[in-house]
Parts: structure tokens; C-alpha cells; sequence
């Protein structure tokens, strides 16, 4: 099988509401519209939040893991903004600084900052002798 491309898609009990949120307060930008539904920009990943299709009765037992530049100016600008911090800023034991939100429907998103020295920032590939 061969993935061409993939996308999370969110079916809101609130349309309005999600989409404020997505759009307005978390800020990312439209990669495409369409009768009932909006697509969003999300790093190298797709959240499409859909008018339709939802029964408002399923939950989400996942998480959207949003990585930003610096979360500490993300913290301020999302509590200017009056959304809850779940769970603070801070460094993770594995080396990663998390701070945790939710959606308007309680879908946890994780906002990670990769530190400079995080392994997830190294090249692990060999060196070439030469």
C-alpha cells in the first residue's frame, strides 16, 4: 500500500465554535474550503474540521500533537486569548517541552518545543569517511 497523503479529520458538535478556534485563536492558515467544511494547515499534517458526517456522540482518544518555535510565547498568547491551559509549559523526561490544551470538544493538543540538543534534531545518519 502507498500513502499519498493523510489528514486528521474532526467532526464537531460545534462547527462555529471549532472552527474559531482552529482558525482564530490557534491561527492556522486555509489550505482549502469546501461546502461545509474547512481544511487547516498544520505543519507538514492536514486537520480538517467537517460540518457533517458527525453523530456529536464519539470521542477522541487521541491527542493532536502541534509542534511550535517557542511555546512560551505560545502559552501567553493562547491564555490572552482565554484558552485553558490544561497542563503548563514545561520539560518532558524525555527531553521535550510540552504544554497541553484542549479543543472545544476536549480533543487533547499537545504543543511541543524541540530543543536545540533533543535528539530528534540530530542527524543520526553515519558520517561518509572521505
Amino acid at each position: 500500500m502507498e500513502i499519498l497523503s493523510s489528514r486528521t479529520i474532526l467532526r464537531p458538535r460545534d462547527y462555529a465554535t471549532t472552527l474559531s478556534f482552529y482558525r482564530d485563536i490557534l491561527g492556522l492558515a486555509t489550505a482549502r474550503e469546501y461546502p461545509g467544511g474547512i481544511v487547516f494547515f498544520a505543519g507538514q499534517g492536514l486537520i480538517e474540521v467537517a460540518a457533517h458526517g458527525g453523530t456529536g456522540a464519539s470521542s477522541f482518544d487521541g491527542a493532536l500533537w502541534l509542534q511550535v518555535r517557542d511555546l512560551t510565547a505560545a502559552q501567553t498568547e493562547l491564555v490572552l486569548a482565554g484558552v485553558k491551559i490544561e497542563r503548563g509549559a514545561r520539560q518532558e523526561p524525555w527531553g521535550l517541552h510540552e504544554m497541553w490544551i484542549t479543543d472545544p470538544d476536549g480533543i487533547p493538543i499537545v504543543l511541543v518545543q524541540i530543543p536545540e540538543d533533543h535528539p530528534i534534531r540530530r542527524d543520526s545518519r553515519p558520517t561518509s569517511e572521505s
